[in-house]
């Protein structure tokens, strides 16, 4: 009988699921391109329609990673009124803590329940919109890539936010206000910030970067209904919540707190809504000190008390998964073999050589989530 901890060890293994996984990317990509140039400029509606299906068919492997693979749990902090009201029936803008190297794919695993995850969009640097296939798979699905130069960008955000409330079905668009991840040094450097222009001094988040939000806040009010407050933390354990350890098949337990903010909520003054932000984050940073210190969220922090509900696997993740898995591995699996045994040198390094770059590319990819690899928030001169 075959020890799945055995199994899901195993180098092979792994190598099967990054071949799978970058191949039905390049495919979908593909795909995308002959639609996204032959379809949109003449049916914008059914191309976003038939793109949701084609990066949902993308996304999702990683999520059976973390729900079916790992086992990985979540308890959700949400108004149960609103979540059957509101949730995955209305565009979102949604403001997340940076802490983790799997945040982002929490907050999928949590899409995918409520159905978005195929409209699931995000700021990101425009290069990785060159990087293949998650790139690709971004640039055709109109996430919102920016330069860094604020002139720019202010123009970048007006055009993207347009055709983002444009969709005809629900999207949730993903700020991350730190900017990246949380780290000692990070947060030193967030601190002498934050002294220097007399702001709130958080514990266990970064100073939020305001401009991006502002700037934004202007272009969808009145077709953006609300914002979703998320906190996500994880119970103590030995495992920590990266990619290698779902990719090893070792749960971990994550807590997501949302809280529904109306748009109108929100000041118009561009001054006030800038310190709406920062208050905020003082919120969100009391929750996080009272997670640290008691494992919940809200003894120590004043935030009312919301009872946690356990998310239900989607079977789709699965079902797409293993049918990638077949519809890959089945052909390269029987060349790339054939080359291997085929005795000849030529032949077996090309194989050799495919298997590796295969490899590497997976080695790069969880590389590039790490916090490590996070911008270099406060080692420059701002």
């Amino acid at each position: 009988m075959i020890d799945l901890r055995v199994l899901k060890r195993s180098t092979l293994v792994h190598l099967c699921f990054a071949i799978s996984y970058f191949t039905s990317g390049i495919i979908l990509s593909f795909i995308q391109a002959i639609l996204y140039f032959g379809l949109k400029p003449f049916n914008k509606i059914l191309y976003r329609k038939i793109n949701y299906y084609l990066s949902y068919s993308f996304y999702c492997q990683l999520v059976f990673m973390s729900e079916w693979w790992s086992g990985t749990t979540m308890s959700i902090y949400i108004k149960k009124d609103e979540y059957d009201k509101f949730y995955g029936k209305e565009h979102g803008y949604l403001i997340m803590n940076h802490s983790f190297e799997i945040d982002w794919l929490m907050g999928w695993q949590f899409c995918d329940g409520i159905q978005v995850l195929g409209n699931c969009k995000a700021y990101a640097k425009k290069s990785i919109q060159y990087l293949p296939p998650i790139g690709w798979m971004w640039k055709f699905s109109e996430f919102v890539f920016l330069e860094r130069s604020f002139e720019k960008d202010k123009e970048i955000i007006k055009h993207q936010i347009s055709e983002i409330c444009d969709y005809p079905d629900p999207v949730w668009l993903l700020l991350t206000p730190e900017g990246t991840r949380y780290t000692k040094k990070k947060h030193e450097a967030s601190l002498n910030f934050a002294r220097e222009k007399n702001l709130p001094l958080l514990k266990h988040h970064l100073t939020p970067r305001t401009r991006g939000f502002t700037t934004s806040l202007q272009f969808f009010r009145g077709k953006i209904p609300a914002i979703y407050n998320i906190q996500l933390a994880f119970s103590e354990s030995k495992i920590p919540p990266t990619l290698t350890s779902l990719l090893y098949g070792k749960p971990v337990h994550a807590h997501l707190y949302i809280d529904r903010i109306p748009v109108e909520k929100v000041p118009e003054d561009e001054v006030e809504a800038t310190k709406w932000m920062h208050d905020l984050f003082v919120v969100k940073d009391k929750m996080q000190d009272s997670f640290i210190n008691t494992g919940d969220f809200f003894t120590q922090s004043g935030v009312e008390r919301i009872e946690p509900f356990k998310a239900s696997r989607r079977i789709y993740s699965l079902i797409n998964t293993l049918g990638w898995a077949v519809v890959t591995l089945t052909p390269m699996l029987y060349y790339l073999f054939g080359l291997l045994f085929s005795g000849k040198l030529l032949y077996f390094s090309i194989a050799s050589a495919v298997f590796a770059a295969f490899y590497i590319l997976l080695q790069k990819s969880i590389g590039m989530s790490k916090i490590s690899q996070g911008s270099s928030y406060g080692t420059e001169k701002k």
